[in-house]
């Protein structure tokens, strides 16, 4: 399935509805230096939603949502893959799930300890505060360039 990002603002109602029905957070959408994505088909229908935080060096991957109709395709690991193109090849990506660590687990990202995250990404208000501590944190593991 062909799938290309469009832009969006944190704002956006299906973005922040997505991820409500998903249990996933909202409370720093708006916030500055985050990027938004609508993922959108051959036929322009929305299959979900992603986004990314700069901190720093390293990426935050967050806010990555199929919507319903559309999971069990395998649209996670290509909406995962566009949207890393967005970020620096040299940034180390990072993310916090709660329950899904077994779909980013075969997109190469491996558990990491919270004393192993860089500080800027442990200061993003997802995993100072808004983000149980007992989130799993997880890197992409890229091969060396």
């Amino acid at each position: 399935m062909t799938i290309r990002l469009e832009t969006i603002e944190g704002c956006d109602r299906g973005l922040r509805k997505a991820l409500v029905e998903a249990a996933l957070p909202v409370e720093d959408l708006e916030d500055e230096g985050r990027s938004f994505f609508r993922v959108v088909g051959g036929n322009g229908e929305t299959l979900g939603y992603t986004g990314i935080e700069h901190c720093g060096d390293s990426v935050l991957l967050r806010s990555v949502v199929v919507l319903p109709e559309y999971r069990g395709r395998g649209l996670a690991k290509a909406l995962v893959g566009e949207t890393l193109k967005q970020a620096p090849e040299t940034a180390a990506v990072f993310l916090a799930t709660t329950t899904a660590s077994p779909i980013f687990e075969r997109m190469d990202f491996v558990p990491v300890n919270r004393s192993n995250a860089p500080p800027a990404i442990l200061s993003t208000r997802q995993l100072s505060g808004i983000c149980p501590a007992s989130a799993t944190i997880m890197k992409l593991n890229r091969p060396p360039t």
